[in-house]
């Protein structure tokens, strides 16, 4: 302390994170968080000029790699680029995935074989690749370090009404065991998992919702918090430092919900 002015590191400096689906989105927010508290960032990407674009946004303590979070080599790559171009790696913001309903997802009499497979790659199948490419690169340069899975409120609190992808709400479900589970057993070598969940985010995965005024109106008292509405990138982005951070160090398989009061709140339904 010098002249009364308190001198405060920022949150994550020197930590070099790993962002699958960190070019849009929910992950793009938060890779920017992570570079504004002191973070080196690598994301990840299934679109080339989403990557191009999130690359010009985030700057020179960012790289970016173009690839489908559901092959295995994906997050190896991501881990591999931080390493190479940061000098470490020390933290996994596993982001990617999405809705099934185009894909064959929806009320389970309605799932088709593909929409199952499909949703179950998009959001778990990557997941598990992610999560053990880091596990993997945490044991082999005998280090902790935190793993962030992004969940969903839909894994445990369901809207019958306006969001029913029941193959989308198994893999969140199922995000919630495996990290509790990963959790508890890597907790001696100090690697902790923990989820992120949120209610409905202005996201492109949620356009369908978006631009619905009936949904729009059962929001405004499912999520009530902040005027009713429905949250943003960067309303998480405060939670991911603190789990990406050593603000974090004694906290693991814990699920936090950042949802706008959604897992407390009734809603209304418009008559």
């Amino acid at each position: 302390m010098l002249g009364g002015i308190v001198n405060v590191q920022p949150a994550l400096e020197n930590k070099v994170i790993a962002v699958i689906g960190g070019t849009t989105g929910l992950g793009l927010a938060a890779s920017s968080a992570f570079i504004a508290a002191g973070a080196s960032v690598v994301v990840v990407g299934r679109n080339p000029e989403s990557a191009r674009v999130a690359l010009d946004q985030l700057g020179k303590k960012a790289r970016a790699i173009t690839g489908d979070a559901s092959a295995p080599e994906t997050a190896q790559c991501a881990i591999a680029e931080a390493l190479s171009a940061f000098g470490g790696f020390h933290g996994l913001y596993h982001v990617a995935g999405g809705s099934g309903r185009k894909m064959g997802d929806g009320p389970l009499h309605e799932i088709t074989d593909e929409g199952w497979r499909a949703t179950l790659d998009l959001n778990l199948t990557s997941l598990f690749y992610s999560n053990r490419a880091a596990v993997r690169q945490f044991l082999a340069q005998k280090s902790g370090g935190s793993i962030l899975n992004m969940g969903s409120v839909l894994g445990w609190s369901p809207s019958p009404k306006y969001f029913t992808t029941h193959a989308y709400a198994a893999t969140k479900s199922a995000v919630t065991g495996f990290t509790k589970s990963s959790a508890s057993y890597y907790a001696p070598l100090g690697i902790r998992f923990n989820v992120l969940a949120p209610g409905l985010v202005e996201t492109p995965m949620a356009r369908r919702a978006v631009e619905d005024e009936e949904i729009l109106a059962f929001i405004k008292t499912k999520q009530p918090l902040d005027g009713g509405r429905i949250s943003r990138p960067d309303d998480l982005d405060a939670a991911a430092i603190y789990f990406m951070s050593d603000a974090s160090k004694l906290t693991t398989g814990q699920l936090l919900a950042v949802d706008g009061g959604w897992t407390v709140s009734e809603g209304q339904i418009p008559k």
